[in-house]
């Protein structure tokens, strides 16, 4: 039904560009990618690809000035001359000083890399590349401290950790709005297609000050193309083994004199039911989703920034017995998940017509959940309106920020989340709540090695009262190629436990919130370390960052103290996260690059005198992805992977078979790319190499798969699961003992198509 509506839209949207500018960036006459090239006085920028091709959509009729830029070589400057509108041929030279790319996330401005206070992670859309995924939430396995997590065997939602901490901690933008968060934190983040990325920029650690009360882990901030640097038409297709497909395509077209747009339209489908662990359940979720965005560019006077883009998404998935069809939803005969979303988002950065550098942003949601879990039905509804206004100015050394906000937040659902009145369940209220804050930023240059940030915001929750979240850091260039980094801020969340946790909707047992929950709030301070070694042949970067935070009133799932519930309460005591995480960066020669990083942690929850570590946390983490080119015969090698130390597992009781840890895990992976065609792309390979699955030491992985509905469960007189013939184990249905994806060895193959 979906290949009508690409072809629909992919007619509507064919009109093409009048003029562009392309080219092809060399080292020794070898392809270079990831080259950065920016019009000077302009945030208009883009990328080289791995071919090291690139094109610029040049709709001014002015000459213009190119800047291309790679962390490894010298930048040039190129003056175009759009009269010729021929290709150009860049030959490049290695670096003699440091060059850096332009970062936005950190401190809400942009700012070179190495420049900025915050210590902020970059990825490229050729990162991902080396891995190709179906969406966001798969791709970022490959990023050392980050570990996508899911949290249900059979329906496979998830979240994303940093370094250890929950997905709730995680602050997910698009283009800089907080539109991912709560429900979507769940079932959203499966629906950003990866053709739209420009690239993603990563924060560890504090940021409550600029970003609000979420950001306590950290910030992944997803930045989309700019429709004026995006090819004219682009797509991508690859299916596995598995009979996974999964269809990227992207459109750019001028509309009008002053305006262009981008649409991509990203479609995933997965229909076969797997069962290799032959316990009647499927092993991978099915999915139908498509997800459709588009994002206007209009031209003004000054060059003043004016963009809107827009997105819907809708995603169809189930998983259950074998043999569940539709006509058992809700129903209590067969048991399946079944989860129906649909979701729109409207996002936008307009520049005030002054002389001040004054912008407003704003984005809106509105998020539709229908679903089943068994017989437990889960309906929901969510609306986010968010709107900003910065004032960016510049006096002698203070590099001033401010800004106020306001975030008003509608959630409605059939569960006791929503207490009294009138809802979508007849008894139950919607809660309202809005946030509005103000808060001011001042990076001050103390000398040329050496930056202050000092910040602080203020919210106010209509619920809980005022916010205070100040943040600190601090920068020393001791050489070019030396830097220290101090950063330090405090946290503040409050949570909605049927949102957030995926276990308190699914299984057997009963959710129990023992007190009135009172709101989250922690510490956190980070030191990081970046250095750069050039020699003749060989760069090396290496980025090493010490972390710590400190929670107070952690709200913490208790699966231990009774089989039959999950409690939910303020930990009596605090927790803390504590840790060291490593990145390097290692370019051989011409053709070889390593990146790789590891992570050790120390997640821990406090209580009573006893030390205990946090559930389905990992004390390690190590990830690599390794590149070879071979110009010769236009081939690219890439071997990516990651690897996990043992994490404690939610067990239901003494008598549970299953073990308590994980083993040591590795998910890796092989691609091969032929890039001898100008404009194509042909890649596969094969994903999980070690054929690794979380079945592997246990006797089974889903408790009572046979009796999904605890029919045949019986208890004593008071409550307590017996062991009978039938039940030996004394369990009840459980799909939370969940760790590692339940997908094993397949193949992959592609095909990437662009035009310029």
């Amino acid at each position: 039904m979906y290949s009508k509506s690409f072809l629909i839209i992919i007619l509507f949207f064919a009109p093409i560009c009048a003029y562009s500018q392309s080219g092809t960036v060399y080292y020794e006459n070898n392809p270079v990618e990831m080259v950065r090239i920016s019009i000077q006085e302009t945030n208009i920028s883009t990328y080289t690809d791995s071919v090291g091709q690139f094109v610029f959509q040049q709709n001014n009729s002015e000459n213009v000035t190119l800047i291309f830029t790679h962390p490894d070589y010298e930048s040039i400057t190129l003056k175009i001359d759009k009269k010729k509108n021929t290709p150009v041929e860049i030959q490049l030279s290695k670096l003699t000083k440091i060059v850096d790319e332009v970062v936005v996330t950190g401190t809400l401005k942009e700012v070179n890399k190495l420049q900025c206070t915050v210590p902020v992670e970059i990825y490229a859309p050729s990162f991902f590349k080396k891995n190709p995924t179906p969406s966001i939430f798969d791709a970022l396995q490959n990023i050392n401290g980050v570990r996508p997590q899911l949290n249900c065997n059979i329906c496979n939602t998830g979240d994303i950790h940093i370094n250890g901490l929950e997905g709730p901690y995680t602050m997910v933008l698009i283009d800089g709005m907080p539109i991912v968060s709560s429900l979507s934190t769940v079932y959203g983040l499966s629906g950003i297609p990866n053709s739209l990325v420009e690239r993603i920029e990563i924060v560890k650690g504090p940021a409550s000050s600029l970003f609000g009360s979420e950001a306590i882990g950290g910030i992944i901030n997803i930045i989309t193309k700019k429709p004026q640097n995006a090819p004219r038409l682009s797509f991508d297709i690859f299916s596995t083994s598995y009979q996974e497909t999964n269809i990227d395509v992207g459109l750019t077209s001028k509309v009008g004199k002053k305006a262009t747009v981008l649409t991509g339209i990203s479609y995933f489908n997965f229909q076969k039911i797997v069962d290799k662990n032959h316990d009647h359940f499927t092993d991978v979720t099915l999915q139908d989703r498509v997800s459709v965005f588009q994002k206007w560019n209009f031209e003004r006077k000054d060059k003043k920034i004016f963009t809107l883009a827009g997105r819907f998404f809708y995603e169809d998935r189930w998983g259950g017995e074998t043999n569940w069809t539709r006509q058992f939803r809700g129903g209590d005969s067969i048991y399946g998940e079944s989860i129906y979303t649909n979701r729109v988002e409207l996002l936008g950065n307009y520049q005030l017509p002054t002389k001040e550098k004054l912008m407003f942003s704003f984005s809106g949601i509105n998020h539709d959940q229908n679903s089943r879990y068994g017989k437990v039905s889960y309906i929901a509804n969510q609306k986010i309106l968010f709107g900003q206004l910065t004032w960016d100015k510049t006096i002698k050394r203070h590099d001033l920020l401010s800004g106020i906000a306001y975030r008003h937040t509608f959630y409605d659902d059939n569960t006791v989340a929503t207490q009294a009145g009138d809802s979508l369940n007849k008894t139950n209220a919607p809660s309202n709540i809005n946030l509005p804050g103000i808060f001011l930023q001042d990076e001050i240059s103390i000398n040329e090695k050496q930056k202050l940030l000092l910040g602080f915001r203020v919210d106010h929750h209509s619920i809980h009262g005022f916010i205070y979240t100040p943040r600190f850091g601090y920068k020393w260039n001791i050489t070019p190629k030396n830097i220290i980094r101090l950063n330090a801020g405090t946290g503040f969340r409050v949570v909605n436990v049927f949102t957030e946790d995926h276990a308190a909707l699914t299984g057997a047992r009963t959710v129990e919130i023992a007190h009135q929950l009172k709101p989250e709030r922690s510490y956190n301070a980070n030191l990081n370390f970046v250095k750069s070694i050039q020699l003749k042949k060989t760069s090396i970067g290496m980025d090493i960052t010490a972390f710590y935070t400190y929670f107070t009133n952690r709200i913490i799932g208790d699966y231990e103290t009774d089989p039959n519930k999950i409690i939910y309460d303020n930990l009596h005591g605090f927790a803390v996260s504590q840790g060291i995480s490593s990145n390097f960066t290692l370019s051989l020669f011409r053709n070889t690059k390593i990146i790789a990083g590891c992570t050790y942690m120390d997640v821990s929850i406090h209580k009573n005198g006893v030390k205990q570590q946090q559930i389905l946390t990992e004390k390690f983490t190590g990830t690599w992805s390794l590149s070879y080119t071979i110009p010769r015969i236009h081939l690219e090698i890439n071997y990516t992977g990651n690897c996990y130390s043992p994490m404690r597992l939610p067990l239901l009781g003494q008598l549970d078979p299953r073990s308590k840890y994980s083993p040591w895990w590795s998910i890796q992976n092989l691609q091969l790319v032929y890039t001898r065609f100008k404009k194509w792309e042909i890649y596969g390979g094969i994903k999980n190499l070690l054929n690794f699955t979380p079945n592997k030491h246990n006797p089974f992985i889903i408790a009572r798969a046979n009796d999904p509905f605890d029919k045949q469960v019986q208890y004593d007189t008071n409550g307590k699961i017996l062991a009978t013939t039938n039940n030996p184990y004394a369990l009840t249905f459980d799909p939370t003992y969940v760790y590692a994806p339940n997908q094993g060895i397949r193949g992959f193959l592609g095909i990437r198509f662009k035009i310029t």
